[in-house]
């Protein structure tokens, strides 16, 4: 098989174009880079701005930017959903763990591939601009460090998908990339591999850009930490975690304190802030990539990555019904008396939202049955647009949707695509990053105030969320914690918020495969769940294989197996 991947990596090596004697063969076609044209200051930034466009070129197969079907569907935080399991079958296979194969072909193989077409372009772009001088391109050094900061980007991504991939940059020729195996560096050494151009883009961001959307110094900062707190778990070879390492967890608290400490960055008043396009990059928005409509062109920079999963029935939509929220994760937003989570008896029976309190959160992530639907209250969420409720349930996702009505809405054909910017990391990740650090390094004390920050600010979330009466549709009670908390259970409350604050967003496989509880958490989950969800009958999490997707078949056959596969597939 011809592979594209390979093809991706080796453009940024293949710059060079050689000309022919034939006539023919001397035309340039419109959009190629010829050795001469790439040695130029406007060459360079038009390959920079190709490369920001880079990670965002990704669609409903082969996600990129959204990770729901890998973090979310994968979790226990949502079901495939659409119309019955062969819909879409091989999100079905992810989420019963042991049907995922390295064989597939229509997902996690074009993920694969296209975030190598992404660090291609940062890498293009930094051949050009290792061609020019700071003199001819002031904005040089700049630019190198966004490029690093992308590259970055997606190496990580990668890692966190499949943990083993081979690291390339743009010093490496076509024979180098060809000779790069993907377990050439250790776990710890990879992290540092990727490390290294987030503290380079650190040392050499402004920690202001002019335009929307560029990195700088602080999301520089905000990334390495993000990074510096998924190595402190140490992983073995069959992916157990091994030990937290301090001297990682330190560089969190460092790299965090000094994006807190900016007041560049701060909460949204409102948690809906976050999720509709007429607020977006605002205060909260530390990294995002960048969506347009109405610019000029045909239908815009749109994002089809969750065109799936608008509600099926809903006349506004029609289309497709994916995305649905477990009944695990709607019964996980109950609150006692006290408006504390039911750590340890939130699933033993189903949430009332008639009669039982619940964390506000639930109505900006859950669409429900007579509730406002994404803050819209003249047209509630009804349970006759949800498409096979038989086999998924009724309750439906909001946070990655639009309003029809809204300027950022597009739909095309059946599909629906969206202008709204999609936050890569936000500032109350930063603030729960810091807050975890602070767990597990002994001083919960620490971390007390800045899970409280977030609750607070969950608790003031209710404007958007009435009814057309005015009332609220759930019985709402949130508080915060008392001082006095246990290590233990400081990261029992810090895992809880993480899961409430994210949910659907798809941080959470993640999380629970870096903190080691993921066989623990999930087989518990489909124990119960199943009982529910007939389709999850067989559904089983094997430790020390499904932490991780399984390299692309099609990979380790193209490169005659110089890519090692996984554990366990």
């Amino acid at each position: 098989m011809k592979n594209k991947l390979i093809y991706s990596l080796v453009l940024a090596a293949s710059l060079m174009i050689t000309s022919s004697c034939k006539d023919y063969l001397d035309y340039e076609p419109q959009g190629l880079l010829s050795s001469d044209n790439v040695k130029s200051a406007s060459a360079a930034e038009s390959l920079v701005t190709a490369a920001y466009a880079g990670i965002g070129n990704d669609e409903m197969i082969g996600p990129m930017t959204s990770m729901w079907v890998y973090g979310s569907v994968r979790s226990d935080d949502a079901y495939k959903g659409g119309g019955g399991v062969s819909d879409v079958a091989e999100v079905d296979f992810y989420e019963h763990y042991n049907l995922t194969r390295p064989d597939m072909t229509f997902m996690h193989p074009y993920t694969w591939e296209n975030f190598y077409k992404a660090i291609s372009r940062a890498n293009a772009a930094l051949t050009s601009l290792n061609a020019v001088t700071e003199a001819e391109f002031p904005l040089k050094n700049t630019r190198e460090a966004e490029m690093r900061f992308l590259r970055g980007h997606s190496h990580f991504m990668l890692k966190m998908l499949f943990k083993n991939i081979p690291y390339i940059t743009e010093t490496m020729g076509t024979e180098d990339i060809l000779k790069e195996s993907n377990v050439r560096y250790k776990n710890d050494e990879l992290w540092n591999k990727i490390g290294e151009d987030f503290q380079f883009a650190v040392d050499n961001l402004p920690q202001k850009q002019s335009q929307v959307g560029r990195a700088n110094k602080l999301s520089a900062a905000s990334y390495l930490a993000k990074l510096r707190l998924y190595q402190a778990y140490e992983q073995d070879y069959t992916h157990k975690v091994t030990g937290i390492n301090k001297t990682r967890l330190q560089e969190v608290v460092t790299l965090t304190q000094q994006v807190i400490a900016s007041g560049q960055y701060s909460l949204q008043p409102d948690f809906a802030e976050n999720f509709i396009a007429e607020t977006e990059n605002g205060p909260e928005s530390i990294f995002a990539i960048q969506y347009s409509i109405n610019d000029g062109t045909a239908a815009g920079r749109l994002s089809y990555v969750t065109g799936l999963n608008y509600p099926h029935g809903a006349p506004q939509y029609g289309c497709c019904g994916f995305h649905q929220p477990s009944q695990n994760l709607a019964n996980a937003y109950k609150t006692d008396a006290n408006g504390l989570p039911l750590f340890d008896t939130f699933n033993d029976k189903n949430v009332d939202f008639n009669t039982e309190t619940v964390d506000p959160r639930v109505d900006h992530t859950i669409g429900i049955d007579g509730h406002p639907y994404k803050y819209d209250a003249t047209k509630p969420f009804s349970n006759s647009w949800i498409r096979d409720p038989g086999v998924y349930g009724f309750f439906h996702t909001m946070k990655e949707q639009q309003l029809a009505t809204s300027s950022s809405y597009h739909k095309e054909g059946p599909f629906i695509g969206s202008s709204k910017n999609i936050d890569i990391i936000r500032y109350d990740d930063v603030i729960l990053m810091q807050a975890e650090a602070y767990i597990e390094l002994g001083q919960q004390a620490l971390a007390l105030p800045l899970i409280n920050q977030i609750r607070r600010r969950a608790a003031a979330s209710t404007g958007r969320l009435k009814k057309t009466d005015g009332t609220l549709p759930s019985k709402y009670n949130i508080k915060e914690y008392a001082s006095g908390w246990t290590q233990d259970f400081a990261r029992k409350a810090l895992q809880w918020e993480r899961r409430l604050e994210f949910a659907t967003e798809s941080p959470r496989f993640f999380d629970l495969v870096r903190w080691g509880i993921a066989e623990k958490t999930l087989n518990a989950y489909i124990d119960k769940e199943k009982t529910r969800r007939q389709f999850l009958s067989t559904a089983k999490f094997t430790a020390g294989r499904d932490e991780y997707l399984p390299i692309p078949q099609r990979e380790i056959s193209f490169t005659k197996g110089l890519y090692k596969q996984n554990p366990g597939f």
